[in-house]
């Protein structure tokens, strides 16, 4: 398997690096499909006569392996380069499918959790390191562009994997004309075992075309000290190890947490919330179920278009005061939903589109801003560990929330003031995240590596 290891993949003289994004997005926009797991949710949930909580566990479990194998594999993935962990990524990601297929056609839930959730999250975890930390060395001198090409594909997979899904599943299903259909446990095993044969084969055109720059790489005309004159930017470099030993790691750990749990307080309760905001005395709503799905579709654009974005505007603005405006800004278009959302259809959309912009935005800047603090050594493993923060936040971030509407009422019958409590707690949450967002300093002299890390010395001998 020598032809998976680091060495293989240097780049030759001349190489364009600009045909690194696409391999970086194939495996991004594969692994995306996590945030499409509610068009089948419901015929799941008919497949294996349980409630909506167990087959949500499938989600959650796959979110938390994500965080758990990026933290811990992490360094692997730094030291063993990205097409060894690009192509174990696909094998996980695949198998997941396959195995949770198996469970489907013989009616065993836990193989569906051992498939998609624990498996499929060990690839996801693996997926979604590999490549950003690739592109940031790269694009040295447009490190938030570079992650937000790559992260913007994770976003973006849901909005190509919805309607081939659902595509499927109609064409699988001999009785999907019926009225009120719901498919059919056989027709969501034969989609899975279509994503696992198409994800894999996109994945390893990923995985073989990905190509890291060699030693003293960099663009031309690029000049490293107009980079790290800024500040907060280092031209130093710190360890994984040493990384979580500094409060920056942990405050920048408190930011992101902060930024994803209130992210997730819309977009978890997207479609209801709309239609709650704007419900009448009798009951009804004026905005009904197709438009509140047309509502989430266009937060998962919102959420798309934010990655690439606000961390592509990150390189100008610099990362902390970008940061500054998810948190800060975002705090107050929160305070302006709650009080006054429900006046206008039109306000409230607004809102909504631009919070989840920054949530977007806040996933794509991190790996920028631990490129940053940290440096290109070993950004992947740190990457990985600062995701430790997503999973926490995928399990707070909907615990607040839900636990409040519960308090409030019966679902299907809250209105725009029962809301409101939740969303003042996300108000105090962003807070509390832009607090820490302003305690970030540069990293201490005493966590740098004694000698240059491999791949920083730089010269002009290559072409970008």
């Amino acid at each position: 398997m020598s032809w998976l290891d680091r060495d293989r993949t240097v780049a030759p003289p001349g190489f364009n690096r600009w045909l690194i994004p696409p391999a970086a997005l194939a495996v991004h926009l594969s692994i995306g499909q996590a945030y499409a797991s509610s068009v089948y949710k419901t015929a799941l949930v008919s497949h294996f006569t349980t409630g909506l909580t167990q087959i949500g566990v499938i989600f959650s479990l796959a979110i938390v392996m994500l965080g758990l194998s990026a933290a811990v594999l992490g360094t692997w993935v730094d030291t063993n380069g990205p097409r060894k962990a690009m192509f174990v990524s696909a094998l996980f990601w695949s198998g997941g499918f396959l195995i949770a297929a198996l469970g489907i056609f013989s009616h065993q839930l836990w193989l569906v959790y051992l498939g998609y959730g624990f498996f499929g999250g060990i690839g996801l975890g693996i997926g979604y390191i590999s490549p950003v930390s690739t592109l940031i060395k790269w694009f040295p001198d447009r490190p938030g562009m570079a992650t937000g090409m790559a992260i913007m594909g994770f976003g973006g997979g849901a909005l190509i994997a919805s309607p081939v899904s659902t595509v499927l599943l109609t064409a699988y299903d001999p009785n999907s004309g019926a009225a009120g259909w719901v498919a059919s446990g056989d027709s969501v095993g034969k989609l899975f075992l279509t994503l696992g044969g198409v994800y894999l084969a996109y994945m390893m055109f990923g995985a073989f075309t990905i190509r890291v720059p060699a030693d003293g790489w960099k663009p031309d005309g690029f000049d490293p000290a107009q980079i790290t004159a800024k500040r907060l930017v280092t031209s130093h470099h710190v360890s994984a190890k040493n990384a979580i030993k500094t409060r920056q790691f942990w405050l920048l750990w408190i930011v992101l947490f902060c930024n994803v749990t209130a992210g997730i307080g819309i977009l978890e309760q997207a479609a209801p919330m709309i239609q709650d905001f704007f419900r009448q005395s009798g009951g009804s709503s004026l905005v009904t179920a197709a438009v509140a799905g047309g509502f989430v579709g266009l937060l998962s654009i919102a959420n798309m278009g934010g990655r690439f974005v606000w961390s592509a505007t990150s390189d100008f603005t610099g990362r902390k005061n970008i940061y500054m405006v998810y948190l800060g800004v975002g705090s107050v278009l929160y305070l302006v939903l709650a009080l006054f959302g429900s006046g206008t259809t039109v306000l409230y959309v607004i809102l909504a589109f631009v919070i989840i912009s920054f949530y977007g935005g806040g996933f794509a800047t991190a790996p920028a801003y631990l490129r940053d603090l940290f440096g290109t050594f070993q950004v992947g493993a740190i990457h990985g560990r600062l995701l430790t923060a997503w999973s926490a936040a995928g399990i707070a971030g909907p615990l607040i929330v839900n636990s409040i509407l519960d308090a409030q009422g019966t679902p299907g019958q809250l209105t725009a003031a029962d809301y409101q409590a939740a969303l003042l707690a996300m108000v105090g949450i962003l807070v509390i995240g832009f607090v820490a967002n302003l305690l970030i300093t540069p990293v201490a002299s005493k966590f740098h590596e004694a000698t240059a890390a491999p791949g920083t010395v730089r010269s002009t001998r290559r072409r970008a």
